[in-house]
């Protein structure tokens, strides 16, 4: 999966689920879009439907502690993709 097909599934879903359309890729998620953490734990819900597997509580841990942005969340999926191989 390229980081365009991560990027175009993860505008889907924030479109969708939390109808926010064509967030900026450096937007503060939280303070532009109102995104919390509530958001954000559904939002790993819908990472692991789309990679097809369970995160474990310390990537779910380090996504949750990291990741303000659209770019940051293409980063942290991109860097789970090897974790799979």
């Amino acid at each position: 999966m390229t980081r365009n097909d991560i990027q175009e599934r993860i505008l889907t879903i924030f479109d969708e689920e939390f109808e926010i359309a064509n967030p900026g890729l450096d937007d503060d998620l939280r303070e532009a879009h109102g995104f919390d953490s509530i958001d954000a734990i559904e939002l790993l819900r819908e990472i692991e439907d789309m990679l097809g597997f369970e995160l474990s509580q310390e990537q779910k841990k380090r996504a949750m502690d990291n990741i303000r942005t659209l770019n940051q969340i293409l980063d942290y999926v991109e860097s789970l993709t090897p974790e799979t191989a």
